[in-house]
């Protein structure tokens, strides 16, 4: 049996050497993942910047598709489901690191109100919440912890206020969800004509989430994560961000380790083979969580634009 996987996905190399000797491992980076890499493989472990689709596995052997990451836009599921291919995304396994991430960007732009949760109800700060799911909810929580009013938007869920409502009443909004026709350019230039003025917009679902050029347009302050046409991302609208980072805010060694595990136990399920641990003391050193880190790494990432992709693969997980 072979595994050909993204050789950015830590922790894998160790718990197939350990608990599943006797299948083939073989890494790639993602611009090398291609069919002549794939072709005798069983299974393909990838992260969002692999496209999964006809094109890459038509005609191979491979069975099962794992994507480490809690987004599967990257992969043409409906194909796949039509050629008896399975796959599996990691719904929640980066949740606390995309919620931390959200903190760290309160705690930088509102640091007055977020450390004193009993000021006034008058002077606390409205934050929308669009999508309630694994990571909207953390968010909710510690907004509410951090002495914010909160208002959820996620009608899927039957959850919350319309998104008029979120425009009309929020000074903060931050989209949750995942991308989707529903949800393509869901932050467009009508919400944004009826947001509040200088409402903050957050970003770290999805790019195509937001639309970017309408943002930009729109004159409100911003913070983005994430990026429509990653990694060739518009320097214009990186330099108009209030704080910026390459796709990282979900990047943390608890939650890549989470994303592994469920991916070992996908692979173990499909096809027999014994439910493996990461091996403990499996793991690299954490990188930087200091106050500040979100707007130290805004500074490299204005300083090199085009280095998106190179800053992306060097972020050490925090």
């Amino acid at each position: 049996m072979k595994i050909v996987a993204d050789i950015g996905i830590p922790f894998l190399k160790e718990a197939v050497q350990t608990g599943w000797p006797e299948v083939e491992l073989r890494q790639f980076s993602p611009d090398e993942i291609d069919r002549l890499a794939v072709r005798d493989a069983d299974v393909l472990v990838v992260r969002t910047r692999t496209r999964v689709n006809a094109d890459l596995l038509e005609g191979l052997r491979v069975r099962l598709v794992c994507t480490a990451t809690i987004g599967y836009d990257h992969i043409d599921t409906e194909w796949c489901e039509a050629h008896g291919i399975g796959w599996t995304a990691c719904p929640g396994c980066n949740a606390q690191a995309v919620c931390d991430y959200i903190e760290e960007v309160l705690n930088d732009i509102y640091r007055p109100i977020s450390e004193c949760p009993e000021a006034p109800n008058d002077q606390r700060p409205t934050i929308g919440i669009v999508g309630v799911g694994h990571v909207g909810s953390l968010v909710a929580r510690m907004a509410e912890r951090r002495g914010l009013h909160v208002l959820l938007n996620d009608p899927p869920r039957g959850i919350g206020v319309s998104l008029d409502e979120i425009a009309q009443n929020c000074d903060i909004i931050t989209f949750h969800v995942p991308l989707s026709d529903d949800t393509r350019h869901l932050c467009n230039a009508d919400f944004l004509r009826r947001c509040k003025p200088g409402a903050l917009i957050i970003n770290a679902a999805r790019g195509g989430v937001v639309d970017e050029e309408a943002l930009l347009g729109s004159g409100h302050p911003y913070v983005l994560d994430t990026w429509e046409n990653e990694p060739e991302i518009s320097p214009r609208v990186l330099a108009g961000a209030q704080l910026a980072s390459m796709h990282i805010a979900g990047y943390s060694l608890q939650g890549k380790r989470n994303a592994t595990q469920m991916c070992l136990t996908a692979i173990a399920r499909q096809f027999g083979l014994p439910e493996i641990p990461i091996p403990e003391g499996t793991g690299e050193q954490p990188g930087d969580s200091a106050p500040g880190w979100v707007r130290r790494i805004t500074t490299r990432l204005q300083s090199a634009p085009d280095q998106f992709e190179a800053l992306r693969r060097a972020y050490a997980l925090r």
